[in-house]
């Protein structure tokens, strides 16, 4: 579904990212897995093969971001694809949230994925097409305590996509949003069990999501299957918040 075609997926080295890269790479395209761990991006790409290059990217730094963007242009020739994956948690009550819990948070998941997307759309903009998923979360949906920052960082997001989307439709670029539920990747690892098993009963499929779940969808949004679809907000959550 996506012969040669090119993808930047920023977070890419592992969990969520790296899943999505798998499913592009079975599905015919060439990837650029940009991430904070720029040693690890590199080891993930060598499991992909010679369709695949791994590049040390902050989603913060403006610069970072345009080198994996001119990566995936210099290495394989086009833009088609650009997933805004990264973040981090830094979850604390209001009491307890320091500023710089909240600021990192922000800056990474809303920031990261206005710096990807602009970069991303001044390449697709000129090749007339491309699309662009971002991954918002079902925190960024119903709000979660604990998580004024992600929550407010994730419904910023789906903002962004629905604005990004109507400026880039008619140049043939699609901006799309995912919002995962609880998904088993090592942020959720990190819960306490009692944590976990109380999320997991709240969901009516009365199961975790597998990373590969979401990778189904981003393939699915990347593709010409989803080709009359812009500004739209995919849940994938078991039914979690319906």
């Amino acid at each position: 579904m996506l012969q040669e075609q090119t993808a930047v997926i920023t977070g890419g080295a592992k969990g969520i990212g790296f899943a999505i890269a798998e499913t592009f790479v079975a599905n015919g395209a060439r990837v650029v897995l940009a991430d904070i761990d720029g040693d690890l991006a590199q080891e993930s790409a060598e499991k992909l093969g010679a369709v695949a290059r791994g590049v040390a990217c902050n989603v913060t730094d403006p610069d970072a971001v345009q080198r994996a963007v001119d990566t995936a242009v210099g290495e394989f020739g086009s833009l088609d694809v650009f997933v805004n994956n990264a973040g981090v948690t830094r979850d604390a009550t209001l009491r307890k949230m320091t500023i710089d819990d909240f600021d990192t948070v922000i800056d990474i998941h809303l920031k990261g994925t206005w710096l990807g997307t602009r970069a991303a759309a001044a390449v697709m903009r000129e090749q007339q097409r491309g699309a662009i998923v971002n991954l918002s979360s079902i925190s960024g949906k119903v709000g979660m305590a604990g998580q004024t920052n992600y929550s407010a960082a994730k419904a910023g997001i789906v903002g962004m996509t629905k604005a990004a989307a109507k400026e880039l439709a008619y140049k043939g670029v699609r901006v799309n949003a995912i919002q995962p539920g609880l998904i088993r990747t090592d942020m959720t690892a990190a819960l306490r069990q009692d944590v976990f098993d109380a999320k997991v009963a709240e969901i009516p499929m009365q199961r975790v999501g597998d990373p590969s779940e979401i990778a189904s969808v981003a393939l699915f949004l990347a593709s010409d299957l989803s080709s009359y679809m812009t500004g739209c907000v995919l849940e994938v959550t078991g039914g979690r918040h319906i």
